[in-house]
């Protein structure tokens, strides 16, 4: 069977693809690769599916050996990649040989790296996906020293893109849509338009952002009710919460406005000191 193993983990691993939509209704988040335009930009460079699952590493750091050849890929923020101690460089297809281990380091910026290899990596699907949900625990624990995670059979590489990394900016302007419970607080364009700075506390549920409180324009609480991938809640604090993947399907505080699908890859590479601010579209 061909497989790797994973030597050493890194800072924190996961297995992702691109997520199990759909199941809302049964309280289960979609899940999946946080940057999705990395994971999808590493499938094609090995000949994968752009929805085959691979290793999502934060902050790289994780090593693993192969028991079988195999063409990998590392993409993200540039990122230092060895294959036995022998540098070969972030998004670029590279070829390795049984027996043979693939080291990434960690990105001078930006957050998480995508390892992709040939014939996806091809753990149990759950609910259709091979993703790791950290908030509710299904799919895939955490990558562990030991692991041996099977391989699919590689498919034909239909061409490679020709890539070229370009760093994580310091501070991001994110598109978002207005709404749905804006009415819920006063000026929330002009509050979510000032600069908001990423918090240590964020992870794949949310990104914490600091800055100056929104305030509300009507006491209480709202009834629970479902939530969206890139939703900005506002809990009393008044300091907005950016949904990501692994987010809660309902929430009881108001949702100011809703990040754009397109903008999310980038937010999932803010490191925590990022500055962000919203405008509105």
């Amino acid at each position: 069977m061909r497989s790797v193993e994973v030597v050493d983990p890194g800072r924190y691993a996961l297995v992702e693809d691109l997520g199990r939509p759909g199941y809302a209704h049964l309280g289960v988040a979609p899940s999946g690769a946080l940057d999705t335009a990395s994971l999808r930009l590493a499938n094609r460079l090995v000949g994968n599916s752009e929805g085959a699952a691979g290793i999502e590493a934060l902050l790289g750091g994780p090593s693993v050996r192969f028991t079988a050849s195999a063409t990998v890929a590392v993409t993200g923020p540039a990122v230092p990649v060895s294959v036995d101690g022998r540098t070969v460089g972030s998004h670029v297809p590279v070829p390795v040989r049984a027996g043979q281990t693939v080291s990434v380091g960690t990105p001078a910026a930006g957050l998480r790296c995508y390892l992709a290899v040939s014939g996806g990596i091809a753990v149990d699907e759950v609910l259709g996906s091979r993703s790791s949900d950290v908030l509710s625990g299904i799919g895939p624990a955490p990558l562990r020293a030991g692991d041996v995670l099977p391989l699919g059979e590689p498919g034909i590489p239909a061409g490679a893109d020709v890539v070229v990394p370009s760093p994580a900016p310091a501070d991001l302007v994110v598109p978002v849509t207005l709404g749905p419970r804006d009415d819920w607080l006063d000026d929330p364009a002009g509050g979510l338009s000032a600069w908001w700075t990423v918090t240590a506390e964020s992870n794949r549920v949310g990104l914490r952002l600091d800055g100056t409180p929104l305030r509300r324009a009507i006491e209480g609480e709202l009834p629970s009710e479902g939530v969206v991938t890139g939703a900005i809640q506002v809990p009393p604090s008044g300091l907005p919460v950016v949904f990501l993947a692994d987010h809660p399907t309902t929430g009881g505080y108001p949702v100011a406005a809703v990040v754009r699908a397109g903008a999310l890859s980038a937010l999932a590479q803010a490191r925590p000191g990022t500055r962000v601010r919203f405008r509105m579209s």
